[in-house]
């Protein structure tokens, strides 16, 4: 990480550059540092995890009113959603979507209430995830197709799980 901006939606959303080395043998990206991430946010991870999907696979939005995430895509390529689902936001139902990939690697901090999810644009792709709470706290889902929210995903057909048939 070496520099971040805002969200051109949402206020709360730090989108992060990584620091990225490259030459004749491949990459090497520099995925998280404390000393910057301190110096511009108070949130502290507790928990990381990884989800590997197939191309098509659209994993959410889920959300909780805890946690605070911090995502990006190491291998592959995924069109990233977030909608604000906190009632009492003058962005409530409002939503902004980002192209994440491992050639510019970028990284999103997405804030409690806020749905989140992805569909993989690439063969394979791996979504990684910083969490400032253990998994388990309750959550919500919101249905990809909500009317409310009106999100454009491309590509059909999609491919979702059972949870995400809302």
């Amino acid at each position: 990480m070496n520099n971040h901006q805002v969200s051109s939606v949402f206020n709360e959303v730090l989108i992060f550059d990584a620091s990225i080395f490259r030459d004749f043998r491949g990459t090497y990206v520099e995925s998280f540092n404390e000393e910057y991430f301190n110096s511009v946010s108070d949130v502290t991870f507790v928990q990381d995890d990884f989800s590997t999907s197939k191309q098509n696979v659209l994993r959410g939005l889920h959300g909780d009113f805890e946690t605070w995430k911090l995502v990006c895509c190491p291998y592959g390529e995924i069109y990233f959603v977030l909608a604000d689902m906190r009632e009492d936001s003058s962005t409530y139902l409002k939503w902004e979507s980002f192209i994440l990939n491992a050639n510019a690697p970028k990284f999103i901090l997405v804030p409690p209430g806020f749905a989140n999810g992805h569909l993989v644009l690439s063969d394979f792709a791996v979504f990684h995830y910083k969490q400032s709470t253990y998994y388990g706290t309750q959550q919500f889902t919101v249905g990809h197709d909500d009317e409310r929210i009106g999100v454009f995903w491309p590509n059909v057909p999609i491919i979702k799980s059972q949870r995400d048939t809302v």
